[in-house]
């Protein structure tokens, strides 16, 4: 470890040292996530630009009918050194998106049969996509029957399960919660994570990593920045269009003229909570833990309403297209059991709830036959929770 000097000038910037009347120093917002020690910056988030990069190279091979279940689940679970993706710095690095699922310390550091549950559950989905959905890819698709469905139109053809089920969709989806948000709300904002060990003393004492600029507190606030942001460009003017995960769909609920702001809201719950770190004040820092998890958390249950209303109306005259948006929807749901409500240690839904959400869609022939009631039904059980109106979402 080495203590390195900080630029009092890039203090300056960031923090005012007028005391609050309680004593505590008071945080300045700054114009960006950027932050310097020494001129450089002490911003780092590689490994969650890895993963997200990884990420995207399995959901596309989903939809590739030349992999095989392991050729999949080397993708997913990736082993450094082994050829499993076309980016050469994938194939060399030693991280995956496996090891990181349901891997949050607040959750399931102590619940191993639900993190175990979950890794196996993700499995199983790769294997089904092998096993019921490739062998039928020439297939048409009916209740009961895997195969393709093409949308009304010409459109684009789906390739669902014999429940309507885009299996690509529904991990694609699960894993902005089951890897993303877990990562970021339940991990790396946690305390124990935050504070871990000597982290405050050393934050507080401008004590680096090894061989680094940034101390482990800052680094670990960046790494849940980096599951946001990672596959950014430029980090001080974020496009959010940067991956199909997270990324996107905080864009997509920005769109929206009910939650117009909340893209914001996060980036800058995001830069003051750094900003207060290099501060020393941890009120601050801690008050935008909470805000990062209710804006967040509602991301997702914001777009499993809209996929779901989006799925009602089409059901009637294009059932491709409506499985489509279920199948996003369901793995909207599946992502709820990993939102954190603010000021407490639980998820919006638990796990048990999620299980039974997805039992209720699935059962039976599952899209084929899903009722408009059962479709309303769970989006104003989520809705209700979260604090908005299922008409807010609904276009």
């Amino acid at each position: 470890m080495k203590k390195v000097l900080v630029s009092l000038a890039v203090i300056a910037t960031l923090v005012s040292c007028n005391k609050r009347n309680n004593d505590l120093p008071k945080t300045v917002a700054p114009a960006t996530y950027s932050f310097e020690r020494n001129g450089e910056s002490t911003v780092d988030f590689n490994g969650q630009t890895t993963r997200i990069k990884m990420a995207g190279e399995f959901i596309s091979a989903l939809k590739n009918t030349s992999e095989t279940e392991a050729t999949l689940d080397a993708k997913f679970a990736h082993t450094a050194g082994n050829a499993d993706f076309s980016d050469a710095d994938l194939n060399a690095s030693s991280k995956n998106i496996r090891s990181k699922v349901a891997a949050s310390r607040d959750f399931f550091s102590t619940n191993s049969t639900d993190a175990t549950a979950i890794k196996n559950q993700f499995d199983g989905w790769i294997a089904a996509q092998v096993t019921e959905v490739f062998p039928n890819w020439n297939t048409d698709a009916a209740a009961g029957v895997a195969g393709n469905i093409q949308q009304a139109g010409g459109g684009s053809t789906r390739y669902v399960n014999g429940k309507g089920v885009e299996y690509n969709q529904l991990i694609a989806k699960s894993l902005i919660g089951g890897l993303m948000v877990d990562q970021i709300l339940n991990n790396y904002l946690s305390k124990a994570v935050l504070d871990e060990g000597t982290n405050v003393s050393n934050n507080n004492g401008n004590v680096t990593e090894t061989d680094k600029n940034y101390t482990t507190m800052e680094h670990k606030w960046d790494e849940a920045f980096g599951y946001l942001y990672g596959n950014e460009a430029d980090i001080t003017a974020p496009t959010l269009k940067a991956d199909k995960f997270l990324n996107e769909y905080v864009g997509q609920v920005n769109k929206n003229a009910n939650f117009a702001g909340i893209a914001t809201e996060i980036y800058n719950a995001f830069k003051l909570g750094r900003a207060a770190i290099v501060a020393k004040d941890y009120n601050t820092r801690d008050t935008q833990v909470e805000i990062l998890r209710e804006k967040i958390s509602k991301v997702l249950a914001v777009r499993a309403v809209y996929y779901f209303q989006q799925g009602k109306i089409k059901l009637p005259t294009d059932k491709a297209a409506a499985f489509h948006a279920l199948s996003e929807a369901i793995g909207f749901v599946y992502s709820l059991q990993f939102t954190r409500k603010p000021n407490s240690t639980e998820a919006y839904f638990t796990k048990t709830e999620v299980d039974n959400f997805m039992n209720t869609l699935l059962k039976d022939n599952g899209f084929w036959d899903v009722t408009n009631e059962t479709l309303d039904l769970i989006s104003t059980q989520i809705a209700s929770k979260f604090g908005f109106k299922v008409a807010d979402v609904a276009n």
